[in-house]
């Protein structure tokens, strides 16, 4: 019947988490859980461990904690503009730390130290977005940050003899 409640599709609101964020969500959750296990299994080399490597990886289990919560919660509401500083916080840290970590190859950056110059530029202009209310530059920033800075990043602390991998499966 034409009109009636029952006849229209269910429309869901555009800030609802949507498949990317869900798998996004889990993705980060699935690192999060791997990084956890790779830190268990090296506790015997604990103390070996610069400072500085300590604090990134504060800062990256922390991006990584909150990652689920903020794609998967309702947005745009005060805890979610409390979290999201806390993120960001952290994801410029992040970045921001990794510039001192350089253990590979001692006293010089790498590659990865150009994906964390990105980061540092990108993490303010996603915060501005949000106070813009530019919701959908916002979370297309977020999603990128999520992937690349998080998810791909992330996935190379592993190969490679890196210490993460090593305490991993060695």
């Amino acid at each position: 019947m034409p009109g009636s409640a029952a006849a229209a599709p269910a429309r869901r609101h555009p800030l609802a988490p949507d498949l990317l964020d869900k798998a996004l969500a889990a993705g980060a959750g699935v690192l999060l859980a791997v990084v956890l296990a790779a830190l268990v299994r090296g506790r015997a080399d604990w103390a070996e461990v610069p400072g500085v490597v300590w604090a990134h990886l504060a800062t990256i289990i922390t991006a990584l904690a909150l990652t689920p919560v903020m794609l998967l919660r309702p947005r745009g509401d005060r805890m979610h503009r409390m979290l999201g500083w806390v993120w960001a916080a952290a994801m410029f840290l992040t970045a921001f730390d990794s510039l001192f970590v350089r253990v590979i190859h001692p006293g010089k950056f790498s590659v990865i130290h150009l994906l964390s110059l990105w980061t540092m530029l990108q993490v303010p202009l996603i915060v501005l977005r949000a106070r813009q209310h530019d919701w959908q530059r916002h979370r297309r920033a977020v999603r990128g940050m999520v992937i690349g800075a998080l998810l791909i990043a992330g996935f190379f602390t592993f190969p490679f003899g890196r210490m993460l991998g090593q305490w991993l499966l060695g």
